[in-house]
């Protein structure tokens, strides 16, 4: 599972997810990419379920890029607990993913086998998602 090895602060705050990616938007590494088209906390379990996905089609072949990280800590308090005590404990870490972002890379492998990749991987994910070439871009 993803997680940094060490971060700042032990708990965060939740933010904003309004706006596109600025950064992250284009297909750097492979040929092919999977971009997200709606604003979403992605989290780590997400993001291993989508990569094997990817790779249990493409049959270990080509290259495969993942372009998220979950950093940021999402804490719950345990069920059925009173108000107040303070903030609970990390229960999970995501990744923010704003619509236009990258999330994923392929490259070394047939558009037919990339497309049917990424549309298992879209079903693992909360976001919706589009397929770009390297020279596509976010409209």
């Amino acid at each position: 599972m993803l997680m940094p090895r060490r971060t700042k602060f032990r708990r965060s705050f939740r933010g904003h997810r309004r706006g596109a990616a600025h950064s992250g938007n284009t297909v750097v590494f492979g040929e092919w990419g999977l971009q997200a088209q709606t604003t979403a906390w992605v989290d780590a379990r997400q993001i291993e379920s989508a990569r094997r996905a990817i790779t249990g089609t493409l049959r270990r072949g080509g290259k495969v890029w993942i372009r998220i990280f979950p950093d940021k800590p999402v804490s719950k308090k345990p069920v059925e607990v009173r108000m107040g005590g303070g903030k609970g404990a990390t229960d999970r870490w995501v990744a923010v993913v704003k619509r236009g972002r990258v999330m994923f890379e392929v490259a070394g492998v047939p558009e037919a086998a990339v497309r049917e990749a990424f549309r298992k991987a879209h079903h693992k994910l909360p976001v919706d998602t589009k397929v770009i070439g390297k020279e596509d871009a976010y409209q």
